[in-house]
Order: structure tokens, then C-alpha cells, then sequence
């Protein structure tokens, strides 16, 4: 999840009722809900542009970790295939993830990236606050170095 800009949908608490964690790709926009999250699930997370130093202080620009055998990076401001952040890019170079997840455009999209060997992942917006038309969310499982069973998730229109 991405950029929920101080609102969380119920309707998150239905479409992650199965999954062990929840990884939010910044924007969180107050530190209530990853204190909301983490009341629900295990939870994973960096800060975004719009995060004060609370969160901040909770989470980092960048979260490296472990997921089963997948190397996964998550950070805010990421880009996109072709066009990395400047931020992010050094980052990508130093060693590439096998999942590299990211926010900030809102715009729901997954992509192989063939010059990292990656799978590149924007789960769009969730929250109220942006220029898109419907709240998305992705679901998916990871097994051994496997990430199947993607699902992209409309929750619902951004009124």
C-alpha cells in the first residue's frame, strides 16, 4: 500500500485480513495509522515526501529486508523502470533487489525491469488526498524466491 495520506479504508482491513505483514510505500500522513496498522497486522514501512519528523523518527527512506528468499527494497520516491529517482538509483546500483517496491505517483503499475533483472511495483494510492480516480492496493505472496499470485485491488472510487 501507498500513500494513505492519513486515511485508512476500512475496506483494507478485508483485503488484508489473509496476509502476514503490510508494507506501506510512504505518504503514511499521520503516525495513527501506522499505529491503526500495526494494531491490525505486522507492519513494514519508510516515510514519503509529505511525512513529518514523526514518522520519520518510526521509519527510514529506504527499508532493505528479507522476505522468504527475496531481497526486497522499499522507499517513497522511487521512479520507475528507465527513470530512477536520483535518490534511488544509487541505491539500485549498489545491488539490485529481486522486488523493488515504490509510491509517490499514485498511479497503480508493475513492471519487470530488465536492466536490474527486478520486479518493480507501484501499489497507486489508497488515501483520499491526490489527482487519482480510484484508492488501489496490491496483494501477492511470496514463497521460497517466488512472488506470485499478484493481485491489483481497487478499493474503491477517491470521493
Amino acid at each position: 500500500m501507498s500513500d494513505t495520506h492519513g486515511f485508512i479504508d476500512p475496506k483494507i482491513y478485508t483485503y488484508f485480513s489473509d496476509v502476514d505483514e503490510i508494507w506501506h510505500a510512504g505518504d503514511v500522513g499521520t503516525i495513527e495509522v501506522i499505529d491503526e496498522l500495526r494494531k491490525f497486522k505486522p507492519v513494514r514501512g519508510v516515510y514519503g515526501n509529505i511525512d513529518d519528523y514523526v514518522i520519520r523518527r518510526e521509519w527510514p527512506e529506504f527499508n532493505r529486508f528479507t522476505c522468504e528468499a527475496v531481497d526486497v527494497l522499499i522507499t517513497h520516491i522511487g521512479g520507475k523502470p528507465g527513470k530512477y529517482s536520483t535518490n534511488a538509483l544509487p541505491e539500485l546500483q549498489k545491488k539490485a533487489p529481486k522486488l523493488f517496491i515504490c509510491g509517490h505517483s499514485h498511479i497503480l503499475l508493475v513492471k519487470m525491469d530488465p536492466t536490474f533483472n527486478m520486479l518493480w511495483m507501484n501499489p497507486g494510492a489508497c488515501g483520499f488526498k491526490g489527482f487519482h480516480a480510484v484508492k488501489t492496493i496490491l496483494r501477492f505472496a511470496i514463497t521460497g524466491d517466488r512472488i506470485h499470485d499478484l493481485e491489483a485491488i481497487e478499493i474503491g472510487k477517491r470521493v
